[in-house]
């Protein structure tokens, strides 16, 4: 009888094909990883897309886009609570324009985002809103699921003038002036606060964006604050630093005064805030409440072009409350290289973070005559 030969891997050539699966698996990951990243992106794209379409139809029912905020009241009854300011936002108003009416008619105008009538609207989760490449699992807000990571365009860089977005706040006592009540002492434009108003505030429609819908910038992306810590010793090269906001002392912004030597001054301060230095304030607000804004703080749903994409978010030497129209409020996002950014003609460019601070600029402000073209992002 002839033996029977048994064949099998030695312990070496199994450690090699250990070996050469271990490298096919590290050289495949980076690619599966970025074909998820693509995929986020592109659902980013369509959110942004799906906003824009939004806008349009609102315009073609009001003649205008959407303010920032709506029914902001300090001393009324039927109004935001003078304690907590937070009026409805943008972002309840185009709801109707993105098949979401009944969650629409939820909404109560009469009281703000923190009061009891909207809980129902504040607890809902809007998918729209919400940037798949967020990587924060749950909102800034502690209480509830709501929050948002696209922000509304409120202009470039006030030095040069406040307001040139295409979605800014309304006029005091003008026709649905939010300031219904007695006191609208913040709508003083010789107040150098959030809400002094100037020429480009109040009611604006497409024939006020005369530097063109497809080189003025709509909407872009923002990630969301933190719950904890407050300020907690982050710095600017933390992994968090794109969810604060850094003090800025050296630099006061005079608003619609300053102009463009201002503007690259508090532009180059910002960038060059030391590596030491911690967070300013309390930094929930970043996209804390989809349905709300705040007459305190621009953060919770729009930002400027100031610093640019994915930059720090700076704070000037105004005794204000961080995020004011004064302050550097940076678009950004978790994509890699920039931001996705939604322009007023209802397109989306994907603009990198290497764009020229100039660039940048000229895509903040709707009516300042800037010249861009076609490469220059």
């Amino acid at each position: 009888m002839r033996p029977k030969i048994r064949r099998g891997f030695t312990l070496i050539e199994l450690l090699v094909v250990i070996a050469i699966i271990a490298v096919l698996i590290a050289l495949l990951l980076p690619a599966v990883q970025a074909a998820r990243e693509a995929a986020r992106r592109s659902q980013c794209v369509n959110n942004i897309k799906q906003m824009g379409l939004a806008i349009h139809n609102y315009i073609s029912v009001n003649n205008c886009f959407p303010p920032v905020y709506t029914n902001y009241n300090r001393t009324g009854p039927a109004g935001p609570t003078a304690g907590g300011q937070w009026p409805l936002g943008w972002g309840v108003g185009i709801l109707p324009s993105m098949e979401q009416q009944v969650l629409f008619n939820a909404a109560n105008y009469s009281f703000g985002a923190q009061d009891g009538a909207n809980m129902t609207l504040v607890n809902s989760k809007v998918a729209t809103y919400i940037c798949p490449s967020e990587s924060q699992a749950s909102g800034s807000w502690p209480g509830t699921p709501s929050w948002i990571n696209y922000a509304a365009n409120v202009g470039g860089p006030a030095s040069i003038a406040a307001w040139t977005g295409p979605i800014v706040i309304m006029n005091a006592n003008g026709p649905s002036s939010p300031c219904a009540g007695t006191d609208c002492s913040q709508y003083n434009p010789n107040t150098p606060g959030l809400d002094g108003v100037n020429g480009n505030t109040g009611t604006v429609g497409l024939q006020g964006v005369t530097d063109g819908t497809t080189n003025t910038a709509m909407f872009s992306e923002k990630l969301i604050g933190l719950q904890t810590p407050a300020n907690g010793g982050i710095m600017p090269g933390s992994s968090l630093a794109k969810r604060v906001i850094f003090q800025v002392s050296s630099i006061t912004v005079n608003k619609d005064s300053g102009g463009p030597a201002e503007a690259l001054a508090f532009y180059q301060a910002c960038r060059a805030v030391p590596g030491t230095q911690q967070a300013a304030g309390t930094n929930f607000w970043n996209g804390a409440c989809w349905a709300g804004s705040h007459s305190g703080t621009l953060r919770f749903n729009a930002y400027d072009h100031l610093n640019t994409p994915n930059g720090l978010s700076c704070q000037d030497g105004n005794a204000q409350a961080p995020g004011d129209v004064t302050d550097a409020i940076t678009a950004s996002s978790n994509h890699p290289g920039g931001v996705n950014v939604g322009m007023a003609d209802g397109s989306v460019r994907f603009v990198k973070d290497t764009v020229s601070y100039q660039t940048w600029w000229a895509l903040g402000s709707r009516n300042l005559s800037e010249v861009l073209s076609a490469d220059s992002y």
